[in-house]
């Protein structure tokens, strides 16, 4: 079977890549998409498909590794790291596909990319040839210029419903001590040729994402071209063992992770030249700013302890071939929450501390700043998630399903 080289098992092909994707960055923030060969080059050195399993000639990298790939390419280029934690978050359900379509998907192709939305808005009718007919509009659809491959959560009639029996493969106690079950949603593939794009992606931040709307039409889905998430996976690996709301959630926390850093390094280099206006000193001789500078990396540095603190004893949990408990899965979508929050807090600090500077387009402060904060308005980080998880720590009766 022929292979692309994985970004784990061989870390150098992301350090190659980080010039060429800070050198490429403003071309995607002004085109609003990323630039089609820089993803042929990331889809070469496996970056979207860390998340695929190996049978099928992915990575099937380990979640602290694959969430440090995608900080590292965030330094570089938040657009980059974004799509690639895109990528790598759909390539996970080729465990969740039948066999042949995982085979068609991700098999054929080792460059393919795939990306999608998992909200369930699509609705399908079956057919009397077989499959489904789907229709729906997504919007978040990053990535899904250079995509192969595109995914949308989908509502099935509910005779459609396949067996649910035997425990759930995000943990299984959720269906006998949460909510009832909700609609059967299963995120189903479509060809980027299926899929209209809409030209509405106009943003104050992560503009190089291209995550423009999506929809179909009465596209017709052969059966089986969909990944149920309340069955078991096929494939027993760990990383197969964490559902798609808790992966989803820490590969959007790793993304302002690397913003901040590359943020704090920009800002360290600005301040030892700035001479302010008004003043004979620079930037980092002010007592103001060094507060600034300790404040933004205690912000970062401890987000991000606890992040990977977090992630490690999940993956401790999930290599014991044990399932990951409610606990550990809130307290995974915490560390995620506080993270996104935390860099953005200590991204602030840096913007302000570099005063005019900052609001320039030469400056990566200005960057920095409009996209982590595009970041935290994502559903699985934004402010709502701290109230989910507050209940559940106060013991209150709570919808967990999104955990």
């Amino acid at each position: 079977m022929t292979t692309v080289q994985s970004p784990i098992t061989r870390p150098e092909a992301v350090r190659r890549l980080l010039p060429l994707l800070r050198e490429r960055a403003d071309e995607a923030e002004r085109a609003r998409r990323l630039p089609r060969d820089v993803a042929q080059r990331m889809a070469e050195a496996g970056i979207f498909r860390m998340g695929v399993p190996r049978s099928l000639g992915g990575a099937e990298a380990p979640l602290p590794e694959l969430l440090e790939t995608i900080e590292a390419l965030a330094t570089a280029d938040s657009a980059a790291a974004w799509c690639a934690m895109i990528g790598a978050t759909t390539g996970i359900l080729a465990a969740r596909l039948p066999s042949g379509w995982a085979q068609e998907i991700y098999g054929r192709n080792p460059s393919a990319i795939t990306v999608g939305a998992i909200a369930p808005v699509g609705r399908a009718t079956p057919v009397s040839e077989g499959g489904v007919r789907v229709t729906g509009a997504w919007r978040w659809g990053s990535g899904i210029h250079v995509a192969d491959w595109v995914v949308g959560g989908t509502v099935f009639p509910a005779g459609e419903r396949s067996s649910m029996s035997g425990p759930a493969a995000d943990g299984g106690e959720l269906e006998r001590d949460g909510p009832p079950p909700g609609p059967d949603t299963r995120l189903v593939f479509f060809r980027r040729n299926e899929v209209d794009i809409a030209d509405d992606w106009h943003t104050s931040g992560m503009r190089g994402t291209g995550s423009s709307s999506f929809r179909v039409e009465g596209v017709r889905v052969p059966q089986g071209r969909w990944a149920s998430l309340d069955e078991e996976p096929r494939e027993g690996g760990p990383l197969y063992r964490f559902n798609v709301w808790s992966l989803l959630a820490l590969g959007v926390a790793a993304v302002p992770l690397g913003i901040a850093r590359r943020a704090l390094e920009e800002f360290l280099a600005l301040a030892a030249e700035k001479v302010p206006t008004g003043s004979r000193r620079t930037a980092a001789e002010r007592a103001v700013v060094q507060r600034q500078v300790a404040e933004a990396e205690a912000a970062i540095s401890a987000s991000r302890a606890f992040f990977f603190d977090a992630t490690a004893a999940a993956w401790a949990t999930a290599t014991s071939g044990a399932a990951l408990s409610i606990v550990e899965r809130a307290r995974l979508r915490l560390a995620a929450t506080h993270a996104a929050h935390r860099c953005a807090a200590a991204v602030d600090l840096l913007y302000h501390a570099g005063g005019g500077t900052s609001v320039y387009e030469a400056s990566f402060l200005q960057k920095a700043f409009r996209d982590v904060h595009v970041i935290t308005q994502h559903l699985v980080v934004a402010d709502r998630s701290l109230e989910l998880l507050g209940r559940l720590r106060l013991g209150l009766e709570t919808d967990v399903r999104q955990l």
